[in-house]
């Protein structure tokens, strides 16, 4: 009898059976065990040229699994970076690109330093800032009077926009000074910011535009409306 249609014994059966516990950890798990046990056999191939060719066999069997990306340059490259890093680096085979090392892969990114700052005026935000640091540094000339009357107006309108009420232009130039270490000092001038109502309806539209931009559009059934026009039409004649 062939042994292919032998009769199993179920304890034996249930002996060997194998369980995710006790199987080897995946490196990159989306490939699934199966490309994980080619990569294995290929690294342990002690031809080369027959190593070689089982590695661009792997290679074109991962690029199935995203089609749209397989013949992409870069693509290819993450491919065999992938395939290197599954062998754990044991694989031994010539490729078109720089093999990684696995110091490189252990290597952490810099801590990203995040700006904490905070400002005693936060409706402000933290551009004005960085813009009233960039003025100070300014020679006096009309470039930096015409930058400090734009920062003084966008310091106005932040202002009307996180509070609903009108607000003296002293004091804006009361908070530009203050926040220009006296530096940049309009408290005296005779300078006119745009008007509070003009600031308010700008602010307005901008806030009608996007609340009408992010609302769902209701699409009518032209059919349906026919249907419920005809039907009314007949209840109509009916009742006469």
């Amino acid at each position: 009898m062939n042994s292919k249609y032998q009769k199993e014994n179920a304890n034996d059966v249930v002996y060997h059976l194998e369980y995710n516990a006790e199987r080897t950890h995946l490196i990159i798990p989306e490939y699934g065990r199966h490309l994980q046990k080619l990569i294995d056999q290929a690294t342990a191939i002690e031809d080369v040229e027959e190593r070689n060719k089982a590695a661009k066999y792997i290679i074109q069997v991962m690029g199935t699994l995203n089609p749209h990306l397989r013949d992409v340059l870069d693509f290819q490259h993450k491919l065999w970076d992938q395939l290197f890093i599954m062998s754990d680096f044991k694989l031994d085979v010539e490729s078109p690109y720089p093999i990684p090392s696995r110091e490189v892969l252990q290597l952490r990114p810099d801590i990203l330093e995040y700006p904490q700052n905070y400002p005693k005026y936060r409706y402000y935000g933290n551009n004005i800032k960085y813009m009233i640091d960039v003025a100070n540094k300014w020679e006096d000339g009309d470039m930096k009077s015409a930058l400090v009357k734009v920062i003084a107006n966008h310091m106005k309108k932040s202002y009307l926009s996180w509070n609903k009420d009108t607000v003296k232009d002293d004091v804006i130039f009361e908070h530009l000074y203050e926040l220009s270490d006296g530096k940049l000092n309009l408290t005296q001038s005779d300078e006119e910011l745009i008007n509070t109502t003009d600031l308010l309806r700008t602010n307005k539209r901008i806030s009608n535009k996007i609340s009408t931009s992010t609302a769902p559009k209701i699409q009518v059934n032209k059919k349906n409306q026919n249907i419920k026009k005809s039907y009314t039409k007949n209840n109509n004649n009916n009742q006469k």
